[in-house]
């Protein structure tokens, strides 16, 4: 079995392998950190981590010939479990409103919005520990954890979806603020599951279990 952490110039891709290393035990040799095409379309998982800008990563991803192909083709052809990081998770939407309006993958429909919180002392960009309140709809990937679980977050924006039984988590920062959404064969997180100590190991454990 082989997870695909996919490098397009954006993310923390050092410190994502070692903790999906980390998290895979004695499997830990089937992650592999590439910029491959081929190598993702043949991919049993895949992992798009992101920081920065959304247009600027979806241009990176872009950049890289036959990426956006290869995505397709794993994730929503042959239904590999897909699994969004921060900016990752954002470009599962239909569009992404951060320095004008940018197409994202439309896989989740809804917009990556600016964060307003209702608190004018709450600074924006939101940094820090947060805790999560899980929906109602349980999901596996949040197996063995709970409401009140501290997740690490750095972000401006945060996808607003369309439908919302695709909204698999929140947190509260000066109301609520999309922390998880998923669907099918996708999910993604608006925090950082690789900084998020035991909390984000046993996240990435259940991904790696995870069978769609």
């Amino acid at each position: 079995m082989t997870t695909v952490i996919v490098d397009y110039g954006s993310g923390n891709l050092r410190s994502a392998a070692k903790s999906f290393q980390r998290a895979a035990g004695d499997e830990a040799t089937g992650i592999v950190v590439t910029h491959d095409p081929e190598q993702v379309r043949r991919a049993d998982r895949v992992v798009l981590p992101g920081v920065g800008a959304f247009g600027d990563c979806h241009d990176g991803l872009a950049a890289i010939a036959g990426m956006d192909e290869a995505l397709t083709e794993a994730v929503i052809e042959r239904g590999r479990p897909f699994f969004g990081i921060c900016v990752g998770m954002q470009l599962m939407a239909s569009h992404g409103l951060e320095h004008g309006t940018h197409a994202g993958f439309g896989w989740i429909p809804g917009d990556v919005e600016r964060l307003a919180p209702a608190d004018a002392a709450l600074k924006i960009p939101h940094m820090g520990w947060n805790t999560l309140t899980l929906g109602s709809n349980s999901h596996p990937l949040f197996e063995g954890l709970r409401d009140g679980d501290h997740v690490y977050f750095v972000h401006s924006y945060h996808l607003v979806p369309t439908d919302p039984s695709h909204l698999l988590a929140t947190t509260d920062y000066g109301g609520p603020v999309t922390a998880a959404v998923g669907r099918d064969n996708l999910v993604g997180t608006q925090f950082h599951p690789e900084k998020s100590q035991r909390t984000g190991l046993k996240l990435i454990a259940n991904f790696l279990a995870w069978s769609p």
